[in-house]
């Protein structure tokens, strides 16, 4: 079901209420805040300052989504890699993500094994073509070569 769209510019406090109610679903990112209401906007300097006071409150963290997004992606079975890449492409600036990943506690090698143990589990046998498709699968993970490499050794070990 698609709700009915306005055509018509909000105001400052439209605005305001318009990103409380996306902000009271979930976090989201300065980027996509602005992407969202800048095609309802009056003035972009209005929402620049809609966007600096909800900041200001600590109601949008860029930090905060950060924090989330990883956690989030990193229980999905996605790698370091991919998730930089969608912090990135939600417009988190790269010194946020760096704190991200400093405060984060993720054992990534651990995390590449139980991804991999879990695919591995729906393939008839492991033969060589099968542990080059679990190589790729990591890969389009997000995992680098080093925590698949360990992923795949620890995989090996285990039959």
């Amino acid at each position: 079901m698609s709700w009915p769209t306005s055509n018509k510019a909000l105001s400052a406090n439209e605005l305001r209420r318009a990103a409380i109610d996306l902000l009271a679903r979930r976090d989201y990112s300065r980027y996509e805040l602005w992407q969202k209401l800048s095609v309802k906007a009056v003035d972009a300097n209005e929402l620049e300052h809609v966007l600096d006071d909800l900041s200001e409150r600590q109601w949008q963290s860029d930090a905060r989504f950060a924090r989330l997004f990883l956690s989030s992606s990193q229980q999905r079975g996605h790698g370091p890699l991919r998730i930089q890449q969608g912090m990135r492409q939600k417009g988190i600036a790269s010194a946020e993500i760096d704190v991200a990943f400093a405060e984060a506690d993720v054992d990534w090698c651990a995390l590449a094994m139980r991804v991999v143990q879990k695919k591995a589990a729906t393939l008839p046998d492991l033969n060589q073509k099968s542990r080059e498709k679990l190589y790729r699968f990591l890969a389009s993970r997000g995992f680098d070569g080093e925590h698949i490499r360990v992923a795949m050794t620890s995989l090996s070990e285990s039959e």
